[in-house]
């Protein structure tokens, strides 16, 4: 299985990337997605709680996510949750009915 791993920009935030040749699919690190919806100064924890809500519900999307190693911050390769087009759609749906206020 190929991966490529690739930095995309939006407004300025970094989201990490991955491309997997098997699936054909681009997956995307749910930590930095959060990061640029949410503008939270801890996303890590934003994420955790929203996906500790989701699986109460028996949300699929969260079942489903997959993990990958991407390059964290600290240059190390570190496993992160991520997620493709149609499963980030389904989270950012989830973001705007459970907003997270974290201290």
């Amino acid at each position: 299985m190929t991966k490529k791993q690739a930095i995309q920009l939006f407004e300025e935030k970094k989201v990490r990337t991955v491309w997997d040749d098997q699936a054909e699919k681009w997956y995307f690190s749910i930590v930095d997605v959060v990061e640029v919806l949410t503008e939270s100064s801890n996303p890590q924890t934003y994420w955790r709680v929203l996906k500790n809500r989701l699986k109460k519900e028996g949300n699929e999307t969260v079942t489903n996510c997959n993990a990958f190693k991407l390059q964290a911050a600290d240059g190390k390769m570190r496993l992160t949750d991520v997620a493709y087009t149609e499963q980030l759609f389904r989270l950012i749906q989830s973001i705007e009915i459970f907003p997270i206020c974290l201290p």
